[in-house]
């Protein structure tokens, strides 16, 4: 298991350098960063890869935290990964506030390799569950 976590450190480290670079971020103020990382550690969060904006990044953490709140007992996936879809946390308000095709994974261990649009990617983890939030383009139908 610990091979299988720095494996996925270590893929981690290297898509969010590739974003980075292809984004030439401009360095954020230090005190924007020290807020940003105060709100991860009280959230328990911690950023794998983004490309998204800080505001939609905060809003998923948010989501995110309060449905694990609210789950009692063990951890289940399949049932965190339903709540975030039905209940309107994450990807159904994302579809809503920022346009549709929203995706989300949740998982202790899970590969992915995905297509998104730009400014719609976010790989974190909140406790010891991982959280994948996607967005893909949508292509009006033909008739």
């Amino acid at each position: 298991m610990e091979a299988a976590e720095a494996e996925l450190e270590r893929r981690s480290k290297f898509l969010n350098s590739l974003i980075q670079k292809k984004k030439a971020i401009t360095p954020i103020a230090n005190t924007a960063q020290q807020q940003q990382q105060q709100y991860h550690d009280r959230l328990n969060i911690r950023v794998r890869a983004a490309d998204m904006p800080l505001a939609l990044q905060n809003r998923a953490f948010r989501c995110t935290r309060d449905t694990l709140d609210s789950m009692p007992g063990k951890l289940d996936s399949k049932r965190l990964a339903l709540a975030l879809k039905k209940m309107n946390l994450v990807v159904k308000e994302f579809d809503a506030l920022y346009g549709p095709a929203w995706h989300c994974i949740v998982g202790t261990s899970f590969g992915s390799y995905v297509t998104h649009s730009l400014g719609g990617f976010l790989y974190f983890s909140v406790d010891k569950v991982y959280v994948l939030l996607f967005k893909t383009a949508v292509e009006p139908l033909e008739h």
